[in-house]
């Protein structure tokens, strides 16, 4: 009996952890493989450079304190994390999904006000992708603000959504 009952707890564990793992990327509300593809040959950047939809880059965050946001993030950054800032140019379409390889806050700025997100997704069971957020902006230039991340790296996607 007890062979028995070892056995059936090896079988369960071994099933929930395979369905973890199928859950994954695939627990996102919409598909990250454009972003799979991305990240792992996405440039270094610095906060200030310039995002180009359909691309991603490796940020080199700097710590939240020393960085000059255009307007206060709309989570209050923990001491001792890190940020950056980035500008887009949106497309006429306007709709734009921001996905990020780590935990971080993002806001989008345009006219001087925060843009509210009209979707959110994270999962924290697909490997370098944890979050992915898309916005209605209008045509034209947008800021970026990454706060809040607990490492001094990020990468960030900016993709027109499926």
């Amino acid at each position: 009996m007890k062979t028995f009952v070892i056995s059936l707890f090896a079988i369960l564990a071994g099933t929930c952890s395979a369905m973890a793992a199928g859950a994954g990327c695939d627990a996102f509300k919409w598909p990250v493989t454009r972003e799979q593809a991305l990240f792992p040959a996405a440039p270094a950047a610095q906060s200030g450079a310039d995002l180009t939809v359909g691309q991603a880059m490796d940020f080199a965050l700097v710590a939240v304190d020393t960085i000059s946001f255009e307007i206060p993030p709309e989570r209050a950054p923990a001491a001792g994390t890190f940020g950056a800032t980035a500008n887009v140019t949106v497309p006429p379409e306007g709709e734009l999904q921001f996905s990020l390889s780590d935990e971080a806050w993002i806001d989008v700025v345009q006219d001087g006000h925060a843009v509210k997100s009209t979707g959110f997704s994270g999962v924290k069971t697909c490997p370098g992708i944890r979050k992915s957020v898309r916005f209605k902006l209008s045509a034209g230039p947008a800021t970026i603000q990454l706060s809040g991340a607990k490492k001094e790296t990020l990468k960030v996607a900016v993709l027109a959504p499926e």
